[in-house]
C-alpha cells in the first residue's frame, strides 16, 4: 500500500521551460540558443543543483567562455523566478491527497538560494510533510544516494512510497532503491495518472 507520495518539483509541480520562456520574450534564435547552451545546459547549472558553487561563481565561470556579457548572464539568472510558475492542475491534487491521509514530500534538483525564493513564494509547500533538495545534501538525481537520504531522514519504507518525476532516468533510479515510480514526461495535467497509480477515484 502506498502511504507516501514524493514529488519532483520542476515540470511536475512547477513549470520550468526556459526555451518556451525565451520565445515569449522574442529573443532571436541565435541568442536564445546561446543562452540555453551557455547557461541552462552548462556544467555550472548542474554544479548549482549539486550545491558545489554559488550563483555568483556560476556567473563568473560562464562569463569566462561565453559570448554573452556578464550583465546578460546575470540578467538571465535574475529572471529565474519568472521562469518558474506553479502547474496549477498538478498542484491542486496536493490538498486532496493530504485529506486522504497520504504523507507528501518533495525530492528535487535545485540550487539552494533559488529554492528558498520559490518555497517562500508558493503556498503549496504547506501541504508537504518534508523534503530534500539536491543542493542541501550535495547529491543530485539520479544519484542513488539522494533517494536513500530522503527515506532515511523521514523513516519511509520504499515499498510504501511513490516517486513522481518528469524524467524516466530519475524514476528508474528511485525504483532501484525499492520505490514505486511514475514518469510524467513534463505533462501539465497528471492528476489522473497519479490517482490511477494510487488506485483512488
Amino acid at each position: 500500500m502506498i502511504r507516501n507520495v514524493i514529488f519532483d518539483l520542476g515540470n511536475v509541480l512547477i513549470s520550468f521551460r526556459p526555451s518556451e520562456y525565451l520565445d515569449t520574450k522574442e529573443y532571436l534564435l541565435e541568442k536564445k540558443e546561446t543562452i540555453l547552451k551557455d547557461i541552462f545546459n552548462a556544467r555550472e547549472w548542474l554544479q548549482l543543483d549539486n550545491g558545489d558553487i554559488t550563483i555568483s561563481e556560476a556567473i563568473n565561470s560562464i562569463n569566462e567562455r561565453s559570448n554573452l556579457s556578464k550583465e546578460e548572464i546575470a540578467h538571465i539568472f535574475n529572471l529565474r523566478t519568472d521562469l518558474m510558475v506553479p502547474l496549477d492542475q498538478n498542484v491542486n491534487l496536493l490538498p486532496d491527497l493530504k485529506k486522504r491521509g497520504y504523507r507528501l514530500f518533495y525530492l528535487s534538483n535545485f540550487p539552494i538560494d533559488i529554492f528558498h525564493e520559490v518555497k517562500s513564494g508558493y503556498y503549496f509547500f504547506n501541504y508537504f510533510d518534508g523534503g530534500i533538495i539536491s543542493a542541501e545534501v550535495r547529491f543530485s538525481k539520479p544519484h542513488k544516494r539522494i533517494y536513500e537520504i530522503l527515506l532515511e531522514k523521514y523513516s519511509l519504507l520504499p515499498e510504501e512510497s511513490l516517486f513522481i518525476d518528469d524524467l524516466e532516468i530519475n524514476v528508474m533510479a528511485a525504483m532501484t532503491v525499492g520505490m514505486n515510480g511514475l514518469v510524467t514526461h513534463g505533462s501539465r495535467e497528471v492528476s489522473g495518472e497519479i490517482k490511477r497509480a494510487l488506485s483512488i477515484e
